[in-house]
């Protein structure tokens, strides 16, 4: 299966109850060769309006801070969510609405095969990294999974709500891009 088969069948989705409240899909914005992807929890109102992940205020900070380590969702990394349709009133994916999705993110995984899986918040870390994970705690850290990097970073939003965070937060995108520096095909300016 390419990128596109997976797009179309991804975008007439009915495994769960959030297929009712939706507007779009968000399927992931990116490049198809990205060695890094990035993966959030769900989609929030302006993803769920404009069908695309992190475009709101959360978003323009996420794309600051990429931007900063001369990352860009338009030229090298993929940007995904655990589920792919809004939850009502941004609460947090149900166990069932996440395992029913979670099939689409592993099949953008084994199509993009990246070298470095970035988790933004603590949903995503807990799907993808350990049930336990503590992002205020583990962030910044890597864990090699079966070849693959992990790494989590506290979510932009969160970041938004509190904002003496960001410090630590940047630290972990600089982190990122050394980790990119060392094990990727592509180098970035430090």
């Amino acid at each position: 299966m390419d990128f596109a088969t997976l797009k179309e069948e991804c975008l007439a989705c009915r495994r769960c109850g959030l297929c009712e409240t939706r507007r779009h899909v968000v399927f992931g914005q990116g490049v198809a060769t990205a060695e890094v992807m990035f993966v959030g929890e769900g989609p929030g109102a302006n993803e769920d309006e404009q069908g695309l992940p992190f475009v709101g205020r959360s978003g323009q900070l996420l794309d600051r801070y990429l931007e900063a380590i001369d990352l860009d969702r338009n030229k090298n990394i993929f940007i995904a969510n655990i589920v792919k349709c809004r939850p009502p009133e941004n609460r947090d994916p149900t166990p069932e609405e996440s395992a029913a999705c979670l099939p689409w993110l592993r099949a953008q995984f084994v199509l993009l095969r990246p070298r470095i899986v970035v988790c933004l918040g603590r949903i995503a870390a807990q799907q993808l990294i350990s049930r336990d994970f503590s992002v205020t705690k583990d962030h910044g850290k890597f864990f090699d999974k079966q070849g693959t990097l992990f790494m989590a970073t506290l979510h932009p939003a969160a970041l938004l709500r509190n904002p003496g965070s960001k410090p630590s937060a940047f630290g972990d995108f600089v982190a990122l891009r050394d980790k990119i520096n060392e094990v990727c095909d592509h180098t970035y300016p430090k």
